[in-house]
């Protein structure tokens, strides 16, 4: 899911995948959503044929606010949300409508088709999900940083958690990449990789009761790129970038049993260097 052509791969909060979920069975990545939605629009139904122009469903919120959608029939499950900060940038929020709109009708594309496949082969079809809630990581005077967890389940033996990250730049009014506002993805992996590798590997020790031994034979116990996972930029001043998160899907650093792994490192001196000299003012070191 990080191919999104506008999305450009969350202060960071625990958003630890469920593992081991039923097949089928959606976690809900709300709970520890603190933003309010201005409506939400819930459709259950045992529907068998839903439109399959997804543009025909009408939005939840009004223009501005934030929006929450939810479905539930046979063919699929499919929940999408955004907080009002977002919802209040036109641009923005044009963006992540037409995201919506997009993963919706691809999931219903998707579903009958292989609801089709499955009738054919006389095997039992379970309904497919997509669920994705976004929520503000930092919202500073030049920028809302905000970052999404997102479930996908297309039956197999069980669903995947992925994450997401939008950086808003309000004075050019565009989105950007985190690591676009540095000198190279290369600079940064370097300016990050010796904490993010050593943070890892304590995270690793806990979730499997033994020390890490990096190099060893044993399978996920090499370091990898932080730059490769995802960046995220967080804030503890409301008005700077001081931290930098980087969330980590099942099987980059571990099995799916050990779930997704959140690092959180601050802004160092380093990494202070490796931006870009127009993003400086926008960053301070962290603690």
């Amino acid at each position: 899911m990080r191919n999104r052509g506008w999305l450009l791969t969350p202060v960071v909060t625990t958003m630890l995948l469920t593992a081991g979920c039923k097949a089928g069975t959606m976690p809900n990545p709300s709970e520890t959503v603190t933003e309010t939605v201005t409506q939400e629009a819930v459709v259950t139904e045992e529907a068998s044929e839903p439109a399959a122009d997804a543009s025909a469903v009408p939005a939840s919120g009004p223009v501005g606010g934030g929006r929450s959608e939810k479905v539930e029939n046979d063919l699929y499950e499919f929940s999408y949300s955004y907080p009002d900060a977002a919802g209040s940038i036109p641009g923005l929020k044009a963006e992540l409508d037409k995201q919506l709109e997009q993963a919706r009708s691809e999931l219903i594309s998707s579903s009958r088709t292989d609801r089709g496949e499955a009738k054919k082969q006389g095997f039992p079809y379970h309904a497919h999900s997509y669920g994705e809630d976004w929520k503000v990581v930092a919202d500073l005077p030049g920028w809302l940083s905000l970052s999404s967890q997102l479930y996908t389940f297309t039956g197999g033996a069980h669903g995947m958690s992925t994450f997401e990250t939008v950086l808003w730049d309000r004075h050019a009014e565009t989105v950007r990449k985190p690591e676009d506002l540095f000198v190279s993805k290369a600079a940064l992996s370097k300016a990050l990789r010796t904490p993010f590798c050593a943070a890892l590997d304590k995270e690793r020790g806990k979730r499997r009761g033994a020390p890490v031994a990096s190099g060893s034979d044993e399978m996920f116990s090499d370091c990898i790129d932080p730059v490769e996972q995802v960046v995220i930029l967080g804030s503890t001043n409301g008005q700077t970038f001081n931290r930098i998160g980087l969330l980590v899907p099942p099987y980059n650093a571990g099995p799916y049993a050990e779930g997704s792994y959140e690092i959180t490192l601050p802004v160092t001196a380093a990494v202070m260097a490796a931006l870009k000299p127009q993003y400086r003012a926008s960053f301070s070191l962290g603690k």
